[in-house]
């Protein structure tokens, strides 16, 4: 999920060259909950600064069940612009699980997949 189309279609090239990864995406954090409210994620890239409702509150909501207590467990790795010296914390204070910076590395994406998923997928 990302506010940018740009690196949205990047992220999305790099998950469908995964195989196995369907990837979907949401323009803001509300809409992102209201996707996980119809539909079963195992892994969620998320934007910090998302306009409506921003990575770190759509994280929150998801922790405390506002998208189906289902979902507040799942793997949710920070994609940002923010790379300074304490965002990364940041992040895991918000309940996010890892954090990755952009531009998307793709190497640093399928590692990310592949760790938190279990499994190995290509890239």
């Amino acid at each position: 999920m990302d506010d940018t189309e740009s690196n949205t279609l990047v992220a999305k090239a790099i998950l469908k060259r995964c195989g196995s990864v369907v990837p979907d995406t949401a323009e803001n954090g509300l809409e992102a909950l209201e996707k996980l409210r119809k539909r079963r994620y195992h892994l969620i890239f998320m934007d910090c600064m998302m306009p409506e409702m921003d990575g770190y509150e759509a994280t929150r909501a998801i922790r405390d069940g506002e998208a189906g207590t289902e979902h507040m467990d799942v793997p949710i790795v920070a994609l940002t612009a923010n790379a300074m010296q304490g965002d990364r914390e940041i992040c895991l204070a918000s309940g996010m699980s890892d954090y990755l910076t952009k531009p998307i590395d793709p190497r640093l994406l399928v590692e990310s997949l592949n760790a938190w998923l279990g499994r190995k997928h290509g890239g």
